[in-house]
């Protein structure tokens, strides 16, 4: 573009075109995310790790509601689904890595370093093959009911399970026994384990359970605040022994389509063993907004 181009006022307005405040919100709410990712990690530097945990909680909240916004008030970009790729690794890849290595992995010296490498690396790696795979023509049409491999904000809540133990005086684990669990984690993180996400459930609340349902959502968080770790436990656990039940559903969808298939026919295969190859993905991961083209 030359300085005569600038002059002309066409040429300007479609450079500066003002950009409707419904598509900043849900990036200010992932920009406050990261704010809190970045806070947990200095306040596990600190020690304050009680703290730093909540900071955890409260970006898996934000990162929940971002995306829904985005598309409840059609706020949704290219830019911010970017955005919300970079705190994802930040918030749940990097920062529970960092939290697990000063809180005890760091007695192992460099094998406690490693295993907190990994877990962030996974992190990484799994938000790398959502983008790369989010347009996959190749899904059957009930993929997209399962996430593929446990999801990075479930990842950094479940990963920092021996922290919630420690805080409820029942004595920490051995630091190799962290590191191994770390480890776990990350393998289900990059794993190609089917995870029911529900999304593509519509969930509608019949009109006398409304009232019921808003005391329940106000007791939880009430539990949540009065018993975090009590919460966060059993959350954790119970999270963690309802994987085999979402593989099983994936396992008896994909035989059902498979015998319904006529002879010839093209029939995708479930997933078979963890691997990087061959990856699928359903397309809104982790409620991040849909990409615009």
């Amino acid at each position: 573009m030359t300085p005569y181009d600038l002059r002309d006022p066409d040429v300007r307005r479609r450079r500066f075109r003002p950009i409707p405040v419904r598509m900043l919100v849900p990036n200010v709410i992932t920009l406050l995310a990261i704010c809190a990712g970045l806070t947990s990690i200095r306040l596990s530097i600190e020690g304050r790790m009680s703290l730093a945990v909540y900071a955890i909680v409260f970006a898996a909240a934000l990162d929940g509601i971002d995306g829904r916004i985005a598309r409840l008030i059609k706020g949704q970009s290219k830019f911010g689904a970017e955005l919300d790729s970079l705190a994802d690794f930040v918030n749940f890849g990097v920062a529970p890595g960092l939290m697990l290595y000063f809180w005890q992995l760091h007695e192992l010296g460099n094998a406690g370093w490693i295993a907190a490498m990994v877990f962030a690396i996974s992190g990484g790696l799994r938000l790398a093959r959502f983008n790369a795979t989010m347009d996959d023509p190749n899904k059957p049409a009930f993929a997209a009911n399962f996430f593929t491999g446990v999801p990075a904000p479930a990842g950094a809540i479940t990963v920092l399970l021996p922290i919630y133990v420690a805080f409820l005086d029942l004595g920490r684990t051995p630091a190799a026994v962290t590191a191994a669990y770390t480890l776990l984690i990350a393998f289900l993180m990059v794993s190609r384990l089917p995870v029911f996400s529900g999304k593509t459930k519509r969930m509608r609340v019949p009109p006398e359970l409304v009232l019921p349902a808003f005391v329940a959502v106000i007791v939880f968080i009430a539990l949540l605040i009065a018993y975090p770790w009590h919460v966060l436990s059993i959350g954790t656990v119970l999270y963690l022994l309802c994987l085999p039940l979402g593989y099983k559903s994936y396992r008896d969808q994909a035989r059902a389509m498979e015998a319904a298939t006529p002879a010839g026919g093209e029939v995708p295969s479930p997933p078979s063993a963890p691997t990087l190859t061959n990856l699928s993905e359903p397309p809104h991961d982790d409620d991040r907004p849909g990409r615009l083209h």
